[in-house]
């Protein structure tokens, strides 16, 4: 079964690129030209991901993204035309998983959405050795292969993003990952200075944990270098 992506997009000429390049890879590609409409083809149509344009009209993309949201953790890719950080930063807090500023290459538009499709839809793990089928901390199971997560017995909805942080830092408690590190990890590209987007990402997994738990028990700031996990649960800032 084809994987289903919805492109809102006000440009035409954007839209249209963008579908036929998907749709060269086998993607079934629906699109809408704005906001309102792009929330009635994502009811619609369930997609697997959505390419979201920021500046939209009738509905923009940060409060299209944000409806999304309280329904979904399906993965958006946003696109902006603009270039400073603050506006990347505010869509990654709504729960965007990725970002693309424009003008950019269709054929890395593709290479995104590959990246995350494959990440999302495959165990993290190969191995069915029953060791790594769950990885159990106090309060705390992560199960690799669902690629789902329980604090204290209540399951805990993950974009696929904070899903890779939290399990690669969690293969490796107690050691120090720099904003860098995860960033290389994680996404698979370079982002130019921009690791404010960890420091988004890992305030979004925290409020996520901590809503079944004391705060900051798992994750924990490394002053000046990046972040650490601690496998017993600890109470630290």
């Amino acid at each position: 079964m084809k994987q289903r992506i919805v492109i809102v997009e006000d440009e035409e000429n954007i839209r249209e690129i963008c579908k036929r390049y998907l749709e060269r890879e086998g993607y079934e590609v629906y699109t809408a030209e704005n906001g309102a409409e792009g929330w009635e083809v994502f009811q619609q149509y369930q997609p697997d991901l959505i390419i979201l344009d920021l500046m939209m009209p009738k509905k923009d993309g940060w409060e299209l993204c944000e409806e999304i949201r309280e329904q979904s953790n399906v993965p958006i890719i946003m696109l902006t035309a603009r270039g400073e950080e603050r506006d990347r930063i505010l869509g990654l807090t709504m729960g965007a998983d990725d970002y693309v500023t424009k003008p950019f290459s269709p054929r890395e538009l593709v290479l995104r959405v590959q990246i995350i499709l494959r990440r999302g839809n495959q165990p993290v793990v190969q191995t069915k050795e029953p060791e790594l089928e769950m990885m159990e901390f106090p309060d705390l199971k992560i199960y690799p292969t669902k690629r789902s997560v329980f604090v204290c017995g209540h399951a805990v909805d993950l974009t696929v993003k904070e899903f890779e942080v939290l399990y690669t830092m969690a293969k490796h408690p107690k050691q120090v990952f720099s904003r860098s590190q995860l960033l290389e990890q994680i996404w698979e590209f370079e982002y130019e200075g921009c690791t404010n987007t960890v420091t988004v990402l890992m305030s979004r997994l925290r409020e996520k944990l901590d809503k079944h738990t004391t705060k900051n028990r798992w994750i924990h700031t490394v002053w000046g270098i990046g972040y650490r996990f601690d496998p017993n649960g600890g109470n630290e800032t």
